[in-house]
């Protein structure tokens, strides 16, 4: 089995964990990703429209290739959450966190009886009848990821208290939205914003949850390198794909001169 409480701070002595959000949904690319040795794939049903096969599909992938599965989800629907996670995945990512309610909502739906609501199926989770059904129960209550991502001044003020709930295993930034819901503009960059991620770090810190940065420069990564973060989130594969593809393109369109006299 894989292991996803190596994403958490039982990790902290080890060497980084990186991951990727994927928002190219075809197990295809998933396959890539995982081959390309990311520890762990956030597959996003935020943004992206992703009917539950290929999700499925692209769950299994990564668990072939001992990555982890994380699934990003827009909005708490238990029947989903339970569903994804009878797929396979590892953990469950919600996009705009901002109350400790929706954690324990989340926890709830994540988690058998007695600690949560889950009902119980066997299939790919189990080895079809290979690991016994307690044993599942048991692994699953424990080990199964529930990651907040932060992305409002809301959320940010918030975070102390979910984690006081005990059942965040780390924490993640979305600087884009949270520059937007501050007011400034697609501006993920910002200082503002920059000095919100530190908090976001502090409070984790405070908390002894791990937290997850998306560094966007060189000089973003140095500074979480130099704080002992040990997971960072490597970005979107849509945009790495789409940079790579233009990046290709560029010597084919430049001018080519001729020398005189050939």
């Amino acid at each position: 089995m894989i292991h996803p409480y190596l994403l958490t701070k039982a990790a902290s002595n080890t060497s980084p964990k990186l991951g990727l959000l994927n928002s190219l949904p075809s197990p295809l690319i998933i396959d890539m990703i995982a081959q390309c040795n990311y520890d762990f794939v956030i597959i996003d049903t935020e943004h992206v429209l992703l009917d539950e096969n290929t999700l499925r599909e692209c769950i299994q992938t990564c668990r072939h290739h001992h990555c982890v599965p994380l699934v990003r989800i827009a909005e708490i629907r238990p029947n989903f959450i339970g569903k994804v996670l009878d797929a396979g995945a590892m953990g469950i990512v919600l996009s705009r966190a901002e109350n400790a309610n929706q954690i324990e909502a989340i926890a709830n739906a994540m988690k058998f009886p007695p600690f949560g609501t889950r009902g119980i199926t066997g299939g790919t989770v189990t080895g079809y009848g290979q690991l016994p059904l307690s044993d599942y129960i048991a692994q699953a209550n424990t080990h199964t990821l529930l990651v907040p991502m932060i992305e409002s001044e809301s959320g940010l003020n918030a975070l102390s208290q979910m984690l006081a709930t005990g059942q965040v295993s780390f924490v993640m930034e979305g600087a884009l939205d949270l520059a937007l819901n501050m007011g400034l503009g697609p501006s993920p960059l910002h200082p503002v914003v920059f000095d919100a991620l530190n908090k976001l770090h502090q409070i984790c810190q405070h908390a002894d949850v791990p937290f997850c940065p998306n560094p966007r420069t060189p000089s973003q990564l140095r500074h979480w390198q130099e704080l002992d973060c040990k997971l960072f989130l490597c970005g979107e594969d849509r945009s790495h794909f789409g940079h790579a593809l233009r990046t290709k393109l560029q010597p084919f369109q430049t001018p080519h001169e001729v020398p005189q006299g050939a």
